[in-house]
């Protein structure tokens, strides 16, 4: 089903071209003015230069043609050559029954569907996800779900930070602890226990104090050096110890994930890519693009339009190691073969730009990937902030787990809602965790991903304002009303739309219509934002149609089932667009 600017692109475009003009200049926008019109077409403005008439000349032929056209109740000239319109109520009112049978509420597929691999997330093995793992991973998910709603075919990989200095910390930390492990014994080859000999507590210590250790101790730095030499170089007991490491860690990743409502195709890791690393380098050697440059070898990136010094990629170090920059370009060699890409989209802290900058480049440049054949997208995001402006701390100054944070705005919406004595207070723990996961992700969402944001608790769980459990709260009172007039009506079939009766009635109508564009909107610019701010205008012309009259006392039958088949409209219209975002709204509040 066409988006309503469409259809009123195609019916304008039709008169320009009966008017006698080049039909593309009648394409049509959402009004900038709501005050003077609806949807406004600003295409002979355009044409006054390609065929020498005042644009008002050209636009009155068009208003013209449109004279008496069912489709609007407003077609008019203004000077100095802007068509402005507006929709008939019969016809909103049309498209409104029309979008009740539609199961996409006028959101269309994509002709073109794309494949596209989606790295997001991003944690190391053997620590616990914290406050600076959540934009990436919510931010992400939304963009994942938006893009498979729009009929593309989306691989979400999780890719985790598993085979660098970190693994021999922790093994030399193990070590140390434990010396009579099998996992030590050089002559053993195989047969390794198959129970971890750890948990993810137990990680969750030995990695910091693992890691202090290392910027204060040369000798056991040098030590964890060369554990992850022997790791890489395939030690059976080293390599036994970092499976266990993976494993474990894995499963406490996906259990907090979950409770995110985040989930990812691909459990791959910087490890994963290895193979392919020997191969790209002998390549980009032979080639000419890789050079020694201090012993390192590099790749140049600059460009003749780069304002600022971009640095060469860093291959490999002088001392053979690779970086960051080698296994990324190795894992886009792995996807590329693995899964034929049209895109690649990075959702990654924003400060690693230049990083992936010069990784692109050199994708590029090397003939990994063909400019024609994949796009690599970075989509940078902010941090989330304290209220002092700087990155998110416990008040001790430490990172908070993600868990807590989770319990701690679930706990935050529990204490709000403790007066409600409709639900148990097992239900209500439910509803609390279900608002506060809403008001963490719309909390986060409803800014553009770039941009930096303050936590603040009370604002993310307020029920006024543009925030999650507001969404949740006009949800649920929809759900609420459609329950009373089944009850009160248990055999009631519900009618036809009626054409809107006033400037509210018409805005609802008008801003349901809207859900494509907002959903194309958010597709094309890998944000979220876009539509957080369209559930929120939804959300605002509904409790403003609520205000204007009382559904369940209405008098007149076919108003009133009329009135519950519009807000019925609205609340499956937010359910769709929630979900894309990552979260739903219980039934009760």
């Amino acid at each position: 089903m066409k988006k309503l600017v469409d259809q009123i692109s195609a019916r304008v475009m039709e008169a320009f071209e009966i008017a006698g003009f080049d039909p593309e200049l009648g394409r049509c926008a959402v009004s900038n003015r709501p005050d003077l019109c609806q949807y406004q077409c600003n295409g002979a403005m355009a044409g006054a230069k390609l065929y020498r008439k005042a644009p008002f000349l050209i636009a009155q032929k068009v208003v013209d043609v449109l004279a008496g056209d069912p489709m609007f109740s407003k077609a008019e000239m203004v000077r100095p050559g802007f068509i402005n319109l507006d929709v008939a109520p019969e016809y909103l009112a049309e498209l409104m029954n029309q979008l009740e049978n539609d199961p996409r509420k006028g959101s269309e597929m994509d002709s073109d569907p794309k494949t596209i691999v989606l790295d997001y997330g991003g944690p190391n093995v053997a620590k616990p996800l914290h406050v600076g793992h959540l934009r990436s991973a919510i931010i992400g998910e939304s963009i994942k779900r938006i893009a498979r709603f729009k009929g593309h075919t989306v691989i979400g990989d999780v890719h985790l930070g598993d085979w660098g200095l970190q693994i021999g910390q922790i093994i030399t930390e193990l070590k140390l602890r434990q010396p009579d492990l099998p996992y030590f014994d050089e002559t053993k080859t195989e047969d390794f226990p198959e129970e971890p000999p750890f948990s993810i507590s137990d990680l969750e210590e030995i990695y910091p104090c693992a890691s202090k250790k290392s910027k204060t101790d040369e000798a056991y730095k040098a030590e964890a050096q060369a554990a992850t030499a022997k790791l890489q170089e395939g030690n059976p007991g080293y390599r036994a110890l970092w499976r266990h490491i993976i494993n474990v860690s894995v499963s406490d990743l996906k259990r907090n994930y979950e409770k995110l409502d985040v989930s990812f195709d691909l459990w791959k890791g910087e490890s994963d890519c290895q193979p392919f690393i020997p191969a790209m380098v002998e390549q980009m050697k032979a080639d000419g693009h890789a050079y020694l440059s201090d012993g390192a070898l590099v790749v140049d990136v600059q460009e003749e339009s780069d304002t600022r010094e971009v640095p060469p990629c860093l291959i490999l170090k002088s001392d053979g190691a690779a970086q960051y920059e080698t296994t990324d370009l190795a894992t886009i060699i792995q996807r590329e073969q693995d899964y034929h890409p049209d895109r690649i989209i990075y959702v990654v802290d924003k400060r690693q730009e230049l990083h992936f900058v010069r990784v692109f480049r050199t994708a590029y440049k090397t003939g990994l990937v063909s400019k024609d054949g994949c796009s690599l997208e970075f989509v940078g995001f902010g941090t989330m902030n304290g209220k002092d402006g700087k990155p998110f701390k416990t008040r001790d100054g430490g990172v908070l787990r993600l868990e807590y944070l989770l319990k701690d705005v679930a706990d935050a919406v529990y204490e709000k809602s403790k007066g409600n004595d409709t639900l148990s207070d097992e239900e209500l723990h439910d509803v609390s965790t279900k608002v506060g996961l809403a008001a963490i992700k719309y909390g986060d969402l409803s800014n553009q991903p770039s941009k930096d944001y303050i936590f603040d608790l009370n604002r993310f769980v307020a029920f006024e304002g543009n925030t999650g459990p507001y969404i949740m709260y006009s949800m649920v009172r929809i759900k609420s009303i459609l329950k009373k007039f089944q009850d009160a009506n248990p055999d009631a079939v519900l009618g036809t739309i009626l054409p809107p009766v006033g400037q509210k009635e018409a805005d609802l109508y008008l801003t349901i219509a809207r859900f494509g564009d907002a959903v194309d909107d958010a597709y094309a610019q890998n944000a979220p934002n876009r539509l957080c701010r369209y559930i929120y205008d939804l959300s605002n012309c509904l409790n403003q149609f609520y205000a204007e009259r009382n559904i369940m006392k209405e008098a007149d039958p076919a108003k009133q089932a009329s009135y519950v088949s519009v807000i019925r409209l609205v609340l499956e219209v937010l359910e769709k667009a929630v979900d894309l975002l990552g979260f739903e709204a219980p039934e009760r509040m």
